[in-house]
């Protein structure tokens, strides 16, 4: 197992950590698809993904001959979303392209497989206006929340599942905690399913659609 200095330094790499933070889409890239996304080679991004995955932050899998990689789970992607959080403030974007990608990311986005950005931030606040989740000393899904969870969006949590229920995150744009754990995957996967929600483009940006902003508003009584 890595010793947390040699896992501090699979992110001391802005190849490595580009890498990091393009797969918190959720999503499985290719070799390829990271390195024209970091503006590097091919062979480069080969030899620095095969560091990530030795190291336990990515997962391998392959399609025939196309070589795919994603985070390897929930706690990977609560790393590199703190890291990121921690990090001075983002730099200001050379091109019109890259200040509307980031304004559109910091309106709405996923974070591995839940919601974040504004839109993350409004529905945690409005999840613990209305009970369904408590605060007072950490965060804890209530008996209303559970019965929300099951009724609502129609999540049943599996015998066996190891991840928590409800988990913070703190949001990198906002400043402000998100909600990660099964509830925040299980909100995120029902907002993309049932359209309340829409993928802008191929990056991390979503946009709430008018189904969404109904539903959000009659759900949680949140306003988006």
């Amino acid at each position: 197992m890595p010793t947390l200095a040699e896992t501090a330094g699979l992110f001391a790499d802005r190849t490595r950590a580009a890498f990091c933070q393009a797969l918190l889409d959720g999503r499985a890239w290719t070799a390829g698809e990271l390195a024209r996304h970091a503006g590097v080679r091919p062979s480069t991004a080969s030899e620095q993904l095969s560091r990530l995955v030795a190291g336990g932050v990515l997962a391998e899998e392959r399609q025939g001959r196309h070589r795919y990689v994603r985070l390897a789970g929930p706690e990977a992607a609560a790393l590199v979303e703190a890291l990121t959080s921690y990090a001075p403030d983002t730099p200001r974007p050379r091109t019109l392209r890259a200040s509307v990608r980031l304004g559109a990311e910091a309106r709405a986005r996923t974070c591995y497989d839940h919601l974040a950005g504004r839109l993350g931030v409004a529905l945690a606040d409005a999840m613990i206006a209305r009970g369904l989740v408590a605060d007072e000393s950490g965060l804890a899904v209530t008996p209303a929340g559970r019965a929300w969870l099951t009724g609502a969006l129609g999540h049943e949590q599996r015998p066996g599942v190891r991840r928590p229920l409800v988990r913070s995150c703190l949001d990198w744009t906002e400043r402000r905690p998100h909600l990660a754990g099964a509830l925040g995957a299980a909100l995120c996967a029902t907002a993309l399913e049932r359209r309340w929600v829409r993928r802008v483009g191929s990056g991390r940006a979503v946009q709430v659609t008018p189904e969404g902003t109904e539903a959000f508003r009659e759900l949680l009584g949140a306003e988006v």
